[in-house]
């Protein structure tokens, strides 16, 4: 068996994978005494069919697969010994058929796309944008009543307001405003006016106290939505499409107080003892703050590193025709134009990928587990926080990561994570930055730009 590589350019290769019958013969013959095992002919027991009759029912089946599996290896290892790096997949050369019956010697031809060579000078030389977002004290202080809402309690009140909760009565109303006879009458329902979509029904319920009759429509209410409709007057969902004016009589109102500014509140926001005072309350939520906003900062930084090093290397030569192919050729009813009208956009994000493997081979980066396990654990913080469990010990944490990682799919999605993040870490490392200090207003223009 030979194997031809030739270059084509810089970023275009054809490879000749040849095989002669004796190559083939012997692994054709076992896979022939294995299918003889497997599938019995009738009148001969397994394992003792003639050769030549297996050949006869198998042998084109039998000698197309051992074929395939030697042209693969013998491709892969030959990419992998001369670590030649594709862009895309191999692409079969069709020649015309191949003629598995009268054929003893065959060629197998690929076209290729290869990932261009280049060169990546990274180091201080090298200037990107850092821009640090300033955290302002009305900033903590719009934080701190946020936290405050959130751990709060709800409590008797005497006038109702946009965000209270109302429990009360509904009964239907006929055209003139009065009670309907045999109308819907629901004895006791929840309503809570910052959760209705019209904003003129909402505002019938604000300033309403115990004892008030608030007349208002459902259906404006909820914008006709049945399922809510059914739910809130408690009946069936077929007849839900009620138009009529109800009227809810306010029997309790519930309205929300504010934590107070105290240790429970600093456990809630902070975890247990974090915080003894005030002072070291707010300076935590500052920390907390700008914490967040640094996410934000490096998020801006994976752009503009983008731009500074796309200009470092300059414009990449891509095999653009063979990648427009392979797109292509891999999707079924494939429209060539919307291809080209994509491509731009393709070849950018190639061009940016093979930029950000360069700074992984160059710098050796290497994801460990210990990598995995922090994206995990932060990822897992994440969901516990977004079900109102900001402070889960630990050991819950670090259970729940590994769990985490041994789903493959997230692993994978763990693992490119983790490099992405080694490789801009990497680069803040190597190159300059240009650090700047600017408001939230700032950095958001930044954006718009």
């Amino acid at each position: 068996m030979n194997v031809n590589f030739e270059k084509i350019g810089n970023v275009n290769a054809k490879i000749t994978v040849s095989i002669v019958e004796e190559d083939y013969k012997n692994d054709v013959k076992k896979s022939l005494a294995e299918v003889g095992m497997k599938r019995p002919i009738k009148g001969f027991r397994p394992g003792h069919v003639p050769a030549g009759l297996l050949k006869k029912f198998y042998g084109e089946q039998v000698l197309s697969e051992v074929l395939d599996r030697m042209v693969g290896r013998a491709f892969t290892q030959y990419i992998v010994d001369n670590k030649i790096d594709l862009l895309g997949e191999p692409m079969p050369i069709n020649d015309g058929p191949i003629d598995l019956k009268g054929q003893k010697d065959f060629e197998f031809k690929f076209e290729l796309g290869l990932a261009p060579e280049f060169e990546l000078k990274l180091d201080k030389d090298v200037k990107v944008p850092y821009y640090n977002i300033e955290v302002t004290d009305e900033m903590v202080q719009n934080q701190d009543k946020n936290f405050r809402k959130r751990y709060g309690k709800q409590v008797a009140g005497e006038v109702a307001e946009e965000d209270s909760l109302l429990r009360g009565s509904l009964v239907e109303l006929n055209a003139e405003g009065a009670e309907l006879e045999d109308g819907i009458k629901v004895e006791k329902t929840v309503i809570c006016p910052l959760y209705l979509k019209n904003e003129d029904e909402k505002k019938k319920f604000v300033g309403a106290k115990v004892g008030d009759g608030v007349v208002y429509n459902p259906n404006a209410s909820v914008d006709g939505n049945v399922t809510e409709l059914s739910a809130l007057l408690n009946i069936d969902k077929e007849q839900a499409d009620v138009k009529s004016d109800f009227k809810f009589v306010v029997e309790e109102i519930l309205v929300n107080e504010d934590a107070a500014l105290d240790q429970e509140l600093f456990d809630n926001v902070l975890g247990k003892d974090e915080a003894k005072t005030e002072e070291e309350y707010f300076a935590k939520v500052k920390e907390m703050l700008a914490a967040q906003l640094k996410n934000d900062s490096n998020y801006r930084f994976t752009l503009d590193a983008e731009t500074v090093l796309k200009g470092v290397v300059g414009d990449l030569e891509l095999p653009e025709d063979f990648l427009k192919r392979f797109l292509a050729a891999r999707e079924e009813n494939a429209d060539p134009a919307k291809i080209e009208e994509d491509f731009p956009k393709t070849k950018a994000q190639l061009q940016w990928h093979l930029i950000k493997e360069k700074v992984a081979k160059n710098f050796a980066l290497k994801v460990e587990t210990e990598d995995k396990l922090r994206l995990a654990r932060y990822f897992a913080a994440q969901q516990f926080a977004q079900y109102g469990m900001p402070n889960v010990p630990q050991d819950t944490l670090e259970d729940y990561a590994h769990r985490i990682l041994e789903d493959e799919k997230y692993n994978n999605e763990i693992t490119n994570r983790a490099m992405e993040d080694k490789i801009f870490a990497q680069i803040q490392n190597a190159v300059t930055l240009d650090e700047k200090t600017v408001s939230v207003e700032e950095f958001n223009k930044l954006f718009e730009q």
